[in-house]
C-alpha cells in the first residue's frame, strides 16, 4: 500500500481498506473560511466565476444558476450586497474508505431576521481526491431543534451511513428516485406530512388548478458524481441524509392569457414564449431516517432548497 503527502500535510493511504477521518478538524474550518470569502465575492459582484470552484453538486447548480440570472439582470453588482458570516461552527467529519470525502460544518448565519427565530446553516463540503479543493455540495437551513445529535466515537469522528446501507429504513442511495416517485404519484407513503411532501403536493395541484393556465411537472431522480447522496449516522440509529432531485414545471397559457416571466427566469431563458414555458429546478433536500428497525419508519423532510437552473419557451 503505498503513503502520500497530500498538500495539506496529512498523510493520505491510498487504496479502499484505510478508514480515516475525511479532514482535519482545522482543514474543515479553512474549507469553510474559503467558501465563505468566494460566496461573498461572488455576491457582491453577480459574478459566478468567482466562486465556481468552491461550489459543486446540487448547491453549486443552484449557487452559479441564480448568479448567472442575476449578473444578466444587474450588470453593475449587487447593489444591496451583505457579507454573508457563518460562525459557531460545529463539523462533522466522518471517518471513511477511499474517495470523496465529505463532512458537515453546522454554523450559525447572520441572515436571521432581527426579532425572528434563529436557524442553523448546514453546509456539506466535498472532496474528490487528494489533489482537489473542498466544495460546497449541499446548504440546508435548519432551526435547531430539526438538526439531530450526531453519533461520534471516541475521538469526534462521525459515523458515514453508506448510500446502499440496510440500516436504515431507506438507502440513501433509493431516496432520490422515491421521493421523485412520492411527488409524482404519492407513493411510496413513507414521507411524513410536512410542507415538502404533502404540502408540496397540494401547492402543485392548486397551482394546476389556476384559470387559463395549465401546470404539469415532471420529476427526476438525480443522483451520480457530485450530486450523490451523502448521509451522516444520527445518535438514535437513524441518519440525515443530503439528496437531490430535478424537476420540469411546464406552463402552458389558455388562448388570450399571457404568461408571466419575471427576469430572473427571463435571463435563464432560451427560444420565444408564446404560450408555453418550461423551467428546469434543481432540488436538495435534508431528511430524516430512522433506523430499519423503527417502529414508525417514516422519511421526515426537514430542509428543501431549490432554483431555477434553466427555462425554455414555445
Amino acid at each position: 500500500m503505498v503513503l502520500s503527502l497530500t498538500a495539506s500535510g496529512c498523510v493520505t493511504v491510498h487504496g479502499e481498506l484505510a478508514v480515516v477521518p475525511s479532514a482535519e478538524r482545522s482543514e474543515a474550518a479553512r474549507a469553510l473560511d474559503d467558501f465563505t470569502d468566494a460566496y461573498n465575492k461572488a455576491d457582491k459582484a453577480y459574478d459566478p466565476a468567482l466562486d465556481a470552484p468552491y461550489v459543486t453538486g446540487a448547491l453549486g447548480t443552484i449557487n452559479q444558476a441564480g448568479l448567472k440570472a442575476r449578473g444578466i439582470t444587474n450588470p453593475n453588482g449587487n447593489a444591496g450586497h451583505q457579507p454573508l458570516e457563518l460562525t459557531d461552527a460545529k463539523f462533522t467529519i466522518p471517518k471513511k474508505a477511499g474517495w470523496p470525502r465529505w463532512f458537515v460544518a453546522d454554523t450559525r448565519s447572520n441572515r436571521d431576521a432581527a426579532g425572528g427565530p434563529s436557524f442553523r446553516w448546514l453546509v456539506v463540503f466535498l472532496r474528490g481526491g487528494p489533489d482537489k479543493r473542498w466544495e460546497a455540495a449541499y446548504l440546508t437551513i435548519l432551526s435547531p431543534d430539526q438538526v439531530p445529535e450526531f453519533r461520534t466515537d471516541k475521538d469526534g469522528w462521525g459515523e458515514e451511513v453508506k448510500p446502499d446501507s440496510a440500516s436504515v429504513s431507506v438507502a440513501p442511495d433509493d431516496l432520490s428516485e422515491e421521493y421523485s416517485s412520492y411527488l409524482s404519484s404519492g407513493k411510496p407513503e413513507h414521507f411524513a406530512a410536512g410542507p415538502h411532501t404533502d404540502g408540496w403536493r397540494k401547492e402543485r395541484a392548486d397551482k394546476a388548478r389556476l384559470p387559463g393556465l395549465t401546470t404539469q411537472y415532471v420529476d427526476q431522480p438525480v443522483s451520480e458524481g457530485d450530486f450523490a447522496p451523502l448521509g451522516l449516522r444520527t445518535e438514535d440509529g437513524g441518519a440525515l441524509v443530503f439528496f437531490a432531485t430535478r424537476f420540469f414545471e411546464r406552463q402552458t397559457a389558455a388562448k388570450g392569457v399571457r404568461l408571466q416571466v419575471n427576469d430572473d427566469v427571463r435571463a435563464l431563458l432560451t427560444g420565444e414564449v408564446r404560450n408555453t414555458i418550461t423551467k428546469e429546478w434543481l432540488s436538495s433536500q435534508t431528511v430524516l431516517v430512522p433506523g430499519s428497525d423503527a417502529a414508525a419508519p417514516e422519511v421526515v423532510v426537514a430542509g428543501r432548497l431549490q432554483g431555477i437552473t434553466a427555462a425554455k419557451g414555445s
